[in-house]
């Protein structure tokens, strides 16, 4: 299993879509107390995440380490991310694996770190409170110093998630459908609401975007969105991203290989 802050962190393959970069922003970061490679969030109210198509996991259903470009609504990339898990934990454990994701800008520099640790007996919301079966994420940034994190709480049928600063008190709740699934028959986005810490007043969104009958029947590549305040501070919305990923490897990553 691949440990929190045990990860040697090695040179990304390159996104070889010929994709646009975002403009690095002309704010300075470390002045400013914006963490180093934030900036690009500074200008944004959304991020669009598009896993990329593994073919020789849809070929073999073998799992890979999971790849994804993250856009601005303008199309134009602003991160790419890419998994660091075990091979056992991957073939083994599925979509309850254990991983550090390291999200990198476009000079492969990396400017955040989520970390996932392995939890043998979490998931089901009847029992999340407890925190061996609560899933979580914490997000790095710099790599090393935590700046916020997202904790599965427990519900009767919902997904529920609070979204914690990095002295870990509650910011933002998220609050999914009773069925956050989707099926060649419903192909409606799934969205999972963000609440302000009362649990009421609407903030954002992260949406699971239909991606087309090869994309979700074939592939395991997966479409998301996260929509947010543009003036909320920077280390919320590297948060909320890292909301995405849980949220995706909790009830989209098929578990073929299980």
């Amino acid at each position: 299993m691949t440990d929190s802050g045990s990860v040697e962190v090695k040179q990304p393959p390159a996104s070889n879509n010929g994709q646009q970069w975002m403009a690095m922003p002309q704010l300075n970061g470390g002045a400013s107390g914006v963490p180093p490679g934030l900036e690009y969030l500074a200008q944004i109210d959304q991020l669009v995440i598009h896993q990329q198509i593994e073919l020789f996991e849809a070929l073999s259903g073998i799992e890979c380490k999971n790849r994804y470009v993250i856009k601005n609504t303008l199309g134009q990339q602003v991160y790419y991310a890419y998994e660091e898990s075990s091979f056992c934990h991957r073939c083994w454990c599925g979509a309850g694996r254990g991983f550090v994701m390291h999200i990198v800008d476009n000079q492969y520099q990396e400017v955040m770190r989520l970390v996932r640790p392995f939890k043998c007996c979490a998931g089901c919301c009847w029992c999340a409170d407890a925190a061996c079966c609560s899933y979580e994420i914490n997000i790095e940034s710099p790599p090393g110093q935590v700046i916020g994190s997202v904790r599965q709480i427990g519900s009767k049928w919902k997904p529920m998630y609070e979204i914690l600063d990095d002295s870990r008190a509650t910011v933002l709740r998220i609050g999914g459908p009773c069925c956050p699934c989707q099926t060649i028959c419903c192909t409606a986005d799934v969205d999972f609401k963000i609440k302000g810490s009362d649990g009421v007043t609407d903030v954002g969104k992260v949406s699971k975007q239909w991606g087309g009958f090869f994309r979700e029947v074939i592939t395991q590549a997966d479409n998301f969105s996260c929509t947010f305040p543009m003036d909320m501070d920077v280390r919320m919305k590297a948060t909320l991203l890292g909301a995405s990923f849980l949220i995706d490897y909790m009830y989209f990553e098929k578990e073929n290989n299980n």
